[in-house]
């Protein structure tokens, strides 16, 4: 089955391949191993070969440092078993909206409800690739806020129980959008902008915003600025794709999600829905990106 396909690229075409492929945890521990060592084992210290111990261990043949194949994965000293972690990643990685922890405990027929809950949470933390290219070209960038009110808010961008939220999207020629980011700050202003342009868009970029002053200090040097500020204009007509993406996330919240996200595990929504996104045309959406 592997002999002829590419470590991090190969992936079960549907449900059929997906059962054929990982039915025991032997069959998960062999592709894992295959993932992580494609031309055999490799110590990761000196980079010499060894063998395989009786404990399902590696052993390096020269410094004799002994690793598993499941060393640093989500699932390390799991107790639940590969078959089941193999079928949660791939409920999570096909399913078009995601699924929430009470549907992936029946899926699984786990018993408790926390399990369920700790195996989404640890899924969406490996949903960014360090490696991934920045956003290019004209990138949309606008601020919103997710949350409700807290007593005595009149609604609106009000800081409190409402948690400030960037949100970046390339625009495509001639029409339609690319990927997306979104990042949660402690505040907009051109600090924070700054950050999150850096780490997230490509010098040389064009930024397109709204009127908000704090853009031109944080593109300063780095991007080219295009601000539109449209008053009276509706701000879908000045920045289309970066509202369609904040309104996408908050009505996959409470679809998906009911709503129901802990604030501080937020970032993760945000990671997975972005997951999502840069995804929504691929064929085989849990395959490797730089998205």
């Amino acid at each position: 089955m592997l002999v002829a396909s590419r470590a991090h690229w190969d992936y079960p075409a549907d449900f059929g391949e997906f059962a054929t492929w990982f039915s025991t945890d032997a069959d998960c521990l062999d592709y894992l191993r295959w993932l992580r060592w494609p031309n055999g084992f490799a110590c990761g210290v000196c980079g010499e070969s060894g063998w395989l111990n009786g404990d399902g261990r590696h052993e390096c043949s020269s410094c004799h440092l002994r690793t598993s194949v499941t060393a640093g994965a989500i699932f390390d000293r799991t107790r639940t078993p590969l078959t089941v972690w193999f079928y949660a990643a791939w409920l999570f990685a096909t399913s078009k909206d995601g699924i929430s922890a009470m549907a992936l405990q029946r899926q699984l027929g786990l018993r408790s409800h926390q399990t369920a809950w700790t195996m989404l949470t640890k899924l969406r933390t490996v949903t960014v690739n360090p490696g991934r290219d920045l956003l290019t070209g004209d990138v949309e960038v606008d601020e919103t806020f997710y949350g409700g009110r807290t007593p005595g808010q009149r609604g609106g961008r009000q800081y409190g129980a409402k948690l400030p939220v960037i949100v970046a999207v390339e625009r495509r020629q001639p029409r339609g959008f690319g990927r997306c980011r979104m990042v949660i700050v402690d505040r907009i202003n051109h600090a924070t902008l700054r950050q999150f342009l850096v780490e997230n868009v490509a010098p040389g970029s064009t930024i397109h915003s709204d009127g908000l002053n704090s853009y031109i200090r944080a593109t300063r040097g780095l991007y080219t600025l295009n601000a539109q500020p449209a008053p009276g204009v509706l701000a879908t007509v000045v920045l289309p794709g970066a509202h369609r993406v904040a309104s996408l996330f908050k009505r996959w919240m409470l679809g998906t999600h009911q709503g129901s996200a802990d604030w501080d595990h937020l970032a993760l929504y945000l990671d997975e829905f972005v997951f999502r996104f840069n995804r929504r045309t691929s064929r085989h959406r849990g395959l490797c990106s730089s998205a």
